[in-house]
């Protein structure tokens, strides 16, 4: 588990091994989503102002809002578990 954090953009960071899942956020149900967690008080927003163009779920229910396409932010987490 000493992998190398996973850069979501505009130098935030994530533990890899705390991703559940990386979706597109252009969806009505991932807009649902995004409003819910909001709601909840578990939405992070790491896009510094940008359009929200992928969106991250942790294992601990949050949501995170990234503005980095969901193949670059699966890109760099499958270089992170190959060593890369």
């Amino acid at each position: 588990m000493n992998e190398k954090p996973v850069n979501l953009g505009f130098g935030n960071m994530m533990p890899p091994e705390r991703i559940i899942s990386i979706v597109s956020s252009d969806s009505a149900p991932t807009k649902r989503l995004i409003q819910e967690a909001r709601d909840r008080k578990m939405l992070i927003d790491v896009t510094n102002g940008r359009k929200t163009r992928s969106i991250i779920l942790a294992d601990s229910d949050h949501v995170l809002l990234s503005a980095i396409q969901p193949e670059t932010v699966a890109q760099r987490l499958n270089e992170n578990e190959s060593g890369g």
